[in-house]
């Protein structure tokens, strides 16, 4: 008898994308922090036009605008904190993920710094 997630036609789209996925199976967790740096790349570029919206370049007025986000601003506070978390996150994620490159020696392979 054959699995429902082979047969339905619905769950058949999902099972092909995600279960029986045609990667190889050397993939390790290693290779996800590259689309964790575009995740973290995206949340700082969001945030950072959101918090962009109520700054002020007079060094009196700062840390009042700083309150004021926090305050007045709807949900300003999560996006100050995703934007100052997020900025550390880029930064582990890049390093781990140039470090994995190092290590299985990905500098090497000529192919991938062509195509970009």
């Amino acid at each position: 008898m054959t699995n429902i997630r082979k047969t339905h036609p619905l769950l058949k789209i999902i099972n092909s994308s995600f279960v029986d996925l045609p990667a190889p199976s050397s993939l390790s967790s290693w290779w996800n922090f590259g689309s964790l740096l575009g995740v973290c790349l995206g949340v700082q570029i969001l945030t950072g036009l959101f918090l962009a919206m109520h700054y002020t370049s007079d060094t009196a007025t700062a840390f009042n605008s700083v309150t004021h986000i926090c305050r007045d601003v709807n949900y300003g506070w999560l996006l100050r904190y995703l934007h100052a978390n997020g900025a550390s996150m880029f930064f582990i994620c890049l390093y781990l993920h140039v470090g994995r490159g190092l290590y299985y020696g990905s500098y090497t392979y000529s192919e991938t710094w062509n195509i970009g």
